[in-house]
């Protein structure tokens, strides 16, 4: 995650989070957080995370006068939330890459819904519980809403917070034409909404989603209420959205040989979990975890899971090998693997200096095709010359150093 500011469409300096993929940037996304939030909203961090684990930069700001961004909220608008926006992607088009995908959660789901007509490069835009017309926000002012309407500049408490709110912006979300530019999107969207919503009600996904033109998409959020609050839920969000707009965005470059330098591991705190790590190997990535009985949020495999897999990966890919060579005409190879401790005792075939507790991997091998006894028991005997199996016997030495 990048720390980035900008300057926003009345002159405010905005400030920002870069959310980056742990491996290849496969597209950027711009989000646009709900009213009167900020860019730290549970919702808004947990989907940008997500999203940037499966290969899609987010871009995540605070409006004019939220948050850690400058300038007053009460000279803000809806208007001006849509020209921020314009601004968040203008930035990103010069110092990164140009949004493909706007999101936005509640009223900046409606912002990036205008938004996206001044973003030529957006390819996709999601919303998430956002109102259909931006005049919704109004009812937010409760008893204040008259005296606003009739010309006065009243403090509004909203969620814990007050903020002042004067007529300019009733007049400005009153101009909002809904059904025109969500008719002329032209964009594939995919809208988000939660049933039990009692926020912004599921009929303003119905009336977005008879506005907007084909290609269009509804999911259904069971169970979530409108804040998002539950991590399930902003990880259902991610995947679905990353998966749909996958459809729209250019094909993957294929990857090309990297020089051997340049195929080291690196392995980086995600910042999202415990032990979450982000894993990358080469032009690859991953994420490497601890089960949840651990502390763990089981999101990747643990530490002890990739070495067996690197462990099975190795035996069959030196099998195949072997096999090939010899011309035997074999199917797929299978390799499974468990790893335990045990006393050193119980180890029948363990040098008997061996005390305490050990390491055993158990592997077990499948292998489909007509073979003899007599070629089985070569393979067997191939298993244990691959590489991996012969540096974990050898005692690697390890040498660790500060970069």
């Amino acid at each position: 995650m990048e720390r980035v500011e900008f300057e926003g469409s009345q002159g405010s300096t905005l400030s920002a989070r870069l959310e980056l993929p742990p491996g290849p940037v496969r597209a950027c996304a711009l989000f646009a957080h709900c009213f009167t939030c900020s860019k730290n909203v549970i919702a808004t961090t947990r989907i940008s995370k997500a999203l940037a684990q499966r290969g899609i930069a987010v871009l995540r700001f605070d409006f004019t006068g939220l948050g850690e961004s400058e300038g007053e909220f009460a000279g803000t608008n809806f208007s001006s939330n849509v020209a921020d926006l314009v601004a968040a992607a203008d930035y990103l088009r010069e110092h990164f890459e140009a949004p493909s995908i706007l999101v936005g959660h509640s009223f900046g789901g409606a912002a990036v819904l205008r938004a996206a007509h001044d973003i030529p490069e957006v390819k996709a835009v999601s919303t998430i519980g956002a109102p259909f017309d931006p005049q919704h926000v109004s009812h937010l002012l409760g008893d204040a809403l008259a005296d606003v309407e009739a010309g006065s500049t009243c403090e509004v408490e909203i969620a814990g917070r007050t903020f002042a709110i004067q007529p300019q912006f009733l007049a400005d979300i009153a101009s909002a034409d809904a059904p025109t530019y969500i008719g002329k999107l032209r964009k594939p969207l995919l809208v988000f909404h939660a049933p039990l919503d009692q926020i912004v009600g599921i009929e303003n996904a119905s009336e977005i989603f008879r506005a907007a033109k084909h290609p269009k998409s509804f999911v259904s959020l069971d169970q979530a209420d409108h804040l998002v609050s539950r991590p399930q839920d902003a990880e259902f969000i991610a995947s679905v959205l990353a998966a749909w707009a996958d459809r729209y965005l250019p094909a993957e470059e294929p990857v090309a040989d990297l020089p051997e330098e340049d195929r080291r591991v690196i392995v980086k705190e995600t910042g999202t979990g415990k032990f979450t790590q982000s894993v990358k190997m080469g032009p690859h990535a991953i994420l490497a975890d601890e089960p949840t009985d651990y502390g763990g949020n089981d999101r990747g495999p643990s530490p002890y899971e990739l070495l067996l897999a690197a462990l099975g990966a190795c035996t069959s890919m030196t099998m195949k090998m072997y096999a090939d060579r010899k011309g035997w005409k074999i199917g797929k190879l299978g390799v499974e693997l468990v790893h335990e401790k045990i006393h050193a005792k119980d180890c029948a075939d363990c040098d008997e200096s061996a005390t305490g507790r050990i390491d055993r991997i158990d592997r077990r091998l499948t292998i489909e095709g007509d073979l003899d006894d007599a070629q089985l028991e070569k393979l067997m005997e191939i298993a244990d010359k691959c590489p991996v199996h012969r540096t974990l016997e050898g005692k690697p030495h390890v040498v660790t150093r500060w970069k």
